[in-house]
Parts: structure tokens; C-alpha cells; sequence
């Protein structure tokens, strides 16, 4: 059994890092995400870690480094938020196309410009082609719990795939709740020891790495990095139950609220889907049949599953922290809609874009999309498929 502890989301991802002891972290710290780089550069320091921290001169550095690391048999971590991801941007596609196991924390938060330090998901959604797995936590416990599974899912022989664990800025990462920290020997026994694969620090078996790769033999390489996904997403449920087997907290792909019999739905990740949890429970005081999709892995999109579960709904509002700009509507909506679409499902659904820059949604605001989604049964269809909330006339 663990120990309730009143923790930051920030906090706890470190207390997290040092209980998987990695052999490299190289990291630049970025508002809001820097904290968990200054706690964790703190237990190095204290000898509570054995982990070698690289510190660099940008974020672009933080994921060579990073990348360098795993390539040469390391276990790595690094941490990052908004326009520090953007800066590792081309490196985080040679990291996946690599596939090399790096774990990296995403504090979410809202890209320039203007300057805006709050969250929203336009980061993680800027990098969600690059080949990573991207996990969304809700709160700090689920940060927390995630980070573990980060790591056992990453490394798997089937996987071998770099993961990002978000979290949403402020929201979570400087929010105290309670957290169930559990004991460090459990915690490592079920990470288990890191077993590279061919590292290039293996002299006696030299191989070449990241060569160029022309018209010959470029398309075949991705196609086998795209049949990665089906088995990163199996690793996905299978770690999340075992985490749950070993510590009572089951994780999947998702989280379906009231979902059996749920008539209006709406689809939310991260932080809000609490929010919802709430505003659900209080509708079906009231007689309505309300539900809620939390998606937990937005990469690898889990498609059928998703409509599994939405088949029945009379009408959907997917919420997006995040505008696709030049796109008819946003990324999760997009994604979600072409998977109903594709599998012969046909629900009127709403696209709500809300709470970019940290701009806050009230549970107010989700009844009043709950309205909306009374009317949208009604009419089969919404007026207009985009709709904002939130924003001052």
C-alpha cells in the first residue's frame, strides 16, 4: 500500500523520476514544467538518484542528448512544455523513427504568440504526427501513475517507441491533491531493469544508425514504423491493467462515463474530463442521459474502440484545447469523426474549442453544452459543426 501525500502535479512527476532512477535525464526548463527539472536536479544532487543530468543550452539540445543517450543503451527522461517541444521539434521525429524509448514529461501549455504561459494542448497536438505515443493524465495521481507505465510501455520488445506523458499546465502541475506514492522496491520491481537493445556503446557489435535513407529504401522504413502502433497500442491497455493488478489503479485507453445508455455525450482529455465527471453526475440526478469519453492515449488513436463506445450516442460534443487554424475544425474532433465516419457511424456531433491560454471552462459551460446537444438530437445536425465557448463578445 502506498502513502496519501499532498503533492503538486510538478512534484509528483519528479517524485516519480526518482523512483525509476533513470540513467540519463538531459532537460532545459521551461515555465510550466520547470519545477519537476529543479526537484529532480535537487535529488541528483543529494545522491537520492544515480541518474547522469545533462544540462544544455536549449530544448533542441535536451532531446539530442536525450536521444543520444537511448541510441548508446540508456534509460532517458526529459521534460518539457509549449515552445520548448516546438524546439525539439525536428529531433523528436528522428527519436521515434529511431526507436529508441525516451519518456518525455509534456507540462501542456499554450504556444506563441503572443507570449502566454497557461495550458492548452496546442503543444502535444503540434508534435501528434511525430511518431510519439501521448498519453493525457487528469489529475496529479494519474501524472503520477502514468509515468511508471511511460516507461514499461516504451521499453517493451514490441513496442520500442518514445512516449509523452502530459499533464495540463497549472491546472495539475502547481494544483496540490492527494497522491497515492507508492513504496519505491514495488514501484522499481514493477518498471524492472532497463535491457537495451543493440546499443551503440557495444563495441564488439558495431551497426550503423541513422544513415541517409533516399527514393530505395525511405518508404519501406516507415511503413515498419507504422506497423509499430497497433502493438504500442495493446502495450497500452496490457500495462495499464497490470499497474492496476500490482497497485489498484487500472488504466486503458479510455475512461467511459455513464457511457452504457448515454444518449448526449461529450469527449474531453486531460483536466477538464473532471470537470465533466461532475456535470454528468448531476444530469443524471436530473433524468438526462448524459455521458462522458475521457480519452487517456491520443497516440496511437484508438479508433474502433472510440466508436464502440459512441456508437449509440444521439449527439456529440468533442472538446478540444487546441484550434487546428486553417483546418474546418480541431484535432481531436477531426480524428474522431473520421473514425466514426470510417466505421459506418453517423452521430451529429459538435466541435467545442475552449480554454485556449488557460482560459477557464466552468461546469457551467459544460451544461450549457449539454444544451446544445439537446437541440442537436433534436435537428440531427448542428448549425454550425465549430463552436467556441468562453470567449468575450
Amino acid at each position: 500500500m502506498g502513502v496519501r501525500q499532498p503533492l503538486e502535479g510538478n512534484n509528483a512527476v519528479a517524485e516519480a523520476m526518482r523512483q525509476i532512477n533513470p540513467d540519463v535525464v538531459a532537460a532545459y526548463p521551461i515555465t510550466p514544467s520547470t519545477e519537476i527539472v529543479q526537484t529532480f536536479a535537487k535529488f541528483v544532487a543529494d545522491g537520492l538518484v544515480d541518474t547522469n543530468f545533462v544540462a544544455v543550452e536549449s530544448e533542441h539540445s535536451a532531446m539530442s542528448a536525450c536521444t543520444a543517450a537511448a541510441a548508446a543503451g540508456g534509460r532517458v527522461m526529459n521534460v518539457t512544455s509549449a515552445n520548448g517541444l516546438a524546439l525539439m521539434w525536428e529531433i523528436l521525429y528522428i527519436t521515434a523513427s529511431l526507436r529508441q524509448p525516451v519518456v518525455l514529461t509534456v507540462v501542456n501549455r499554450a504556444l506563441s504568440g503572443n507570449i502566454n504561459i497557461h495550458c492548452d494542448h496546442s503543444d502535444a497536438m503540434g508534435a501528434r504526427d511525430a511518431g510519439w505515443l501521448q498519453l493525457f493524465g487528469e489529475d496529479a495521481q494519474e501524472a503520477y501513475d502514468n509515468l511508471f507505465q511511460a516507461v514499461a510501455i516504451a521499453e517493451r520488445e514490441d513496442v520500442r517507441l518514445p512516449v509523452m506523458s502530459c499533464l495540463d499546465g497549472f491546472l495539475v502541475s502547481h494544483s496540490y491533491e492527494l497522491v497515492e506514492v507508492e513504496d519505491d522496491d514495488a514501484l522499481r520491481d514493477w518498471v524492472g531493469p532497463y535491457k537495451p537493445r543493440m546499443p551503440l556503446l557495444d563495441i564488439n557489435n558495431p551497426y550503423t544508425m541513422g544513415p541517409l535513407d533516399l527514393w530505395d529504401y525511405y518508404i519501406e522504413h516507415k511503413r515498419s514504423q507504422w506497423d509499430a502502433y497497433p502493438d504500442a497500442k495493446q502495450a497500452v491497455i496490457e500495462e495499464g491493467q497490470r499497474f492496476g493488478e500490482t497497485f489498484g489503479r487500472s488504466y486503458g485507453l479510455m475512461e467511459c462515463v455513464e457511457l452504457d445508455d448515454a444518449e448526449l455525450v461529450v469527449m474531453a482529455m486531460g483536466s477538464t474530463a473532471g470537470t465533466c465527471k461532475d456535470v454528468v453526475a448531476d444530469l443524471r440526478e436530473q433524468g438526462v442521459k448524459a455521458g462522458l469519453l475521457k480519452l487517456r492515449c491520443f497516440r496511437p488513436f484508438p479508433a474502433p474502440e472510440i466508436v464502440e463506445v459512441l456508437k449509440g450516442a444521439k449527439a456529440l460534443a468533442v472538446l478540444d484545447r487546441a484550434a487546428s487554424f486553417g483546418a474546418a475544425t480541431a484535432p481531436l474532433f477531426s480524428e474522431t469523426v473520421s473514425a466514426l465516419y470510417s466505421h459506418g457511424v453517423h452521430a451529429p456531433a459538435l466541435n467545442i474549442i475552449y480554454g485556449l491560454g488557460g482560459r477557464e471552462i466552468r461546469p457551467e459551460d459544460i451544461v450549457g453544452v449539454f444544451d446544445d446537444l439537446k437541440a442537436i438530437a433534436k435537428s440531427g445536425q448542428p448549425s454550425d459543426p465549430v463552436k467556441w465557448i468562453g470567449v468575450r463578445e
